[in-house]
């Protein structure tokens, strides 16, 4: 499991950091409080008590007998839904709310369209509020994460700053707080594409790898670096703003000054301009990122040659930048996610020529794959950052002992 950082570091004492071992340990399946001893260091007689108190919180639960030599042990396990995590996504022309359990497992999910940058941070925040509160249906959350497309100071849980909304030093975490009624040491936001990192890192094509590089696709290309175990962020945590690298010095300018800017041959809208002539279907709000990509990805199967010359110089510039990001970085994997993953047929061949055919050879050594996970990886990486806060300190949860719960003996 990806080690991640779930938000504020607050001291705990040692016997919640205990729980919290053993909870951590039960991921990977039901264990006896003998397995469970050995795994996490700990004597046995005070895990039975740790097992005792989790189970008084509803976190465990008995996973009946481990047979052996001798007599058989109980075994428990992970109670997944105990609790649930909430994940909000902000986008240029949407919003996302997904519910999971402890193990990942979606509850509930809705997605809203809107034009975000004309509704203004407060209005969005109250849709966003409005729309949590469905997916949520009376539920209190142990944590919730807010996915939103720019440069974020995550420490302050603060939006520095983002184009495609035109909000600056917007407080997220304070404003989704206030409207779920939850403290805003429970609210952590992040970059979307660090986000995207962490999703694949956990239930995408990166599981099991150790250095992963994420490129996001979507009105604007960000990137993120998972890097043992750790989302990369960079002295000030800007790190993986890749729409910015050059790519064509002969190409348009962008708006943030420079010419020839990943964005200006990657982002949504100028490749959609180049797949067609205005008044297009493609260029319609209304078919939101997914329907305009399908439409696109449509185009290119039927043999529409503009549709196909726009995602071929959109695979070309892709391989431009990821040689970039693979000679300073040397990922183990290059993940093509957003809008890229659904063109990853057309895209991947292309990003591994360029990588190829430059001198220091990353093929085989770096791969190159579509996300499975698509649009979704951020919301999924924000989901499981907002159980991570469980998982940091199970005394979030209440502790409702059973009537048969009085001793540490008492069977789990």
């Amino acid at each position: 499991m990806i080690a991640t950082d779930p938000g504020p570091h607050v001291p705990v004492s040692p016997r919640t950091a205990n729980l919290a071992a053993l909870l951590r340990a039960l991921r990977a399946g039901p264990l006896s409080r003998t397995q469970l001893a050995t795994r996490c260091g700990i004597t046995k007689a005070a895990v039975s008590g740790l097992v005792t108190e989790l189970s008084g919180r509803g976190l465990v639960r008995p996973a009946g007998l481990l047979a052996g030599h001798g007599r058989p042990s109980r075994l428990v396990e992970l109670n997944a839904g105990s609790a649930c995590g909430l994940a909000l996504g902000v986008e240029a022309g949407r919003f996302s709310a997904v519910v999971t359990d402890l193990e990942g497992r979606v509850l509930a999910e809705r997605t809203e369209t809107a034009d975000v940058a004309a509704l203004g941070l407060h209005r969005s925040m109250d849709e966003l509020g409005f729309l949590a509160g469905r997916v949520l249906d009376g539920e209190r959350p142990v944590g919730v994460t807010v996915s939103v497309p720019g440069l974020v100071d995550s420490a302050a849980a603060v939006l520095r700053f983002a184009p495609t909304l035109r909000w600056r030093d917007a407080e997220i975490a304070d404003l989704v707080a206030a409207r779920l009624g939850l403290a805003a040491d429970a609210v952590v936001v992040d970059n979307e594409a660090n986000l995207g990192a962490v999703g694949e890192s956990v239930a995408g094509a990166g599981a099991g790898v150790r250095e992963l590089f994420y490129l996001s696709g979507g009105t604007g290309v960000g990137g993120g670096l998972v890097s043992g175990g750790a989302i990369l962020r960079g002295a000030r945590g800007f790190a993986g703003e890749v729409g910015h690298l050059p790519v064509d010095p002969s190409g348009e300018r962008c708006p943030c000054g420079r010419v020839g800017c990943l964005e200006t041959k990657a982002g949504l809208n100028a490749v959609l301009r180049a797949a067609a002539a205005p008044g297009d279907p493609l260029h319609d709000p209304a078919l939101g990122v997914d329907g305009r990509v399908g439409l696109l990805k449509h185009r290119v199967s039927r043999g529409d040659r503009r549709a196909a010359a726009a995602v071929s110089e959109l695979g070309f510039a892709l391989g431009v930048a990821v040689v970039t990001v693979a000679d300073v970085l040397d990922p183990d994997v290059v993940v093509l996610g957003g809008y890229f993953a659904a063109l990853g047929r057309w895209l991947v061949e292309p990003v591994r020529r360029e990588l190829s055919a430059r001198p220091l050879a990353h093929e085989p050594s770096c791969r190159v794959e579509p996300s499975p996970l698509g649009t979704s990886a951020a919301l999924r990486g924000a989901a499981h950052l907002a159980t991570e806060r469980l998982f940091a300190d199970p005394t979030l949860v209440p502790f409702r002992p059973k009537p048969s719960e009085t001793t540490a003996e008492a069977p789990v």
